[in-house]
């Protein structure tokens, strides 16, 4: 493989010395970029973006050229693993992420299995091809979503406001939950180390529901699931240590127990402070986070506030990977995110003297 120009990204998420604070940003190959969307017509669908390899790297690289970015991260999405169990995945204009066959019977639980990974092959194929393409340039991120998160999918059928369904089996029936869960946290092991294999160089799991459980829920029906998917990962791959990132949106109040599953790094959404998130974990983990997406709609003298206001709450050291704290939005100006990679850049450097 060819050797990274810039691995400021994979250093900083092992604490180790970096020159300034590595940053990329979730979602940032999507709609918010009119080459994204020029893209996505000729793919004629999201899945046929997805599902293509050649679309894959595409999207995968065009943040790229418009930002000096220190991560890309596999085009894909979260939900291409409950549809290879068979579940049907499609995609309702204006609605989001559907699935024709969702979890609403015992019967369909209990003959839910971990899937043949060739089902995911397009996936790593787009790995391998983003791989290629990035010569070097920066790491590339593959990721999953958690077995939870895909569980929500799974039992609602799609979105959810209030997760009614998946809640209701938490508690009259948690067995048939822990089955799907148990499940989903082996197809997800065996899912990302095969994108470690392809060429991934860290990948990040994706938690976006856990924050919608109670304490002791989270701990039983997230957390723990997590904690076994790490416990699972290859972690090294070219001769250097393959970093794991967890993110549970809304999971700021359980940042020690989630420091504390063996993964690398941890991600927060913008409602932790970063500095005080720091003294809570110490050493154990570095942390990636956590601008607030629609502060990108502030002008860029607000954005550079906002984003020093960050680097300053970390402070000096190592271990800081700065990020949105959830996806960018598909209305940002892509100015602005531009303004704010520049920011970070350039105020941060102050911070690793």
């Amino acid at each position: 493989m060819t050797q990274l120009k810039n691995d400021t990204f994979l250093r900083a998420l092992l604490k180790e010395p970096v020159e300034y604070t590595p940053i990329w940003m979730m979602r940032q190959a999507g709609r918010y970029l009119p080459e994204y969307r020029a893209t996505r017509a000729r793919a004629g669908s999201f899945m046929g973006l997805c599902t293509s390899p050649d679309f894959a790297t595409e999207v995968t690289l065009q943040p790229l050229e418009r930002f000096p970015l220190d991560a890309a991260i596999l085009f894909s999405d979260i939900l291409t693993v409950p549809d290879a169990m068979g579940l049907g995945l499609y995609f309702a204009e204006g609605e989001g992420p559907k699935f024709e066959r969702p979890l609403h019977d015992e019967q369909s639980i209990r003959a839910l299995s971990v899937p043949v990974l060739d089902k995911l092959q397009y996936v790593f194929d787009a790995v391998s091809s983003i791989r290629k393409a990035l010569d070097g340039r920066v790491p590339l991120i593959g990721f999953s979503g958690s077995p939870f998160t895909l569980a929500c999918y799974m039992i609602e059928g799609g979105g959810s406001d209030d997760f009614r369904h998946v809640k209701a089996m938490l508690y009259s029936r948690p067995e048939l939950l822990h089955h799907i869960l148990s499940v989903n946290a082996q197809t997800v092991t065996d899912y990302l180390n095969a994108q470690i294999d392809a060429g991934a160089q860290a990948v990040q799991i994706f938690d976006t529901w856990g924050g919608a459980l109670s304490h002791a829920a989270y701990q039983e029906f997230s957390l723990a699931y997590m904690q076994r998917i790490v416990a699972g990962l290859k972690r090294e791959a070219d001769g250097r240590r393959v970093p794991v990132i967890v993110f549970t949106k809304n999971g700021g109040q359980w940042l020690e127990d989630i420091a504390a599953i063996g993964a690398d790094c941890v991600g927060l959404d913008w409602t932790t402070d970063i500095g005080l998130a720091r003294a809570r974990v110490g050493e154990q983990v570095s942390l990636q986070g956590n601008f607030d997406p629609n502060a990108l709609f502030g002008s860029p003298a607000a954005i550079e506030t906002e984003a020093g206001r960050i680097l300053a709450a970390y402070g000096k050291g190592s271990g800081h990977v700065f990020n949105l704290g959830h996806g960018i939005s598909q209305h940002a100006d892509p100015a602005h995110a531009a303004a704010l990679v520049e920011a970070v850049h350039r105020l941060s450097r102050q911070y690793h003297q």
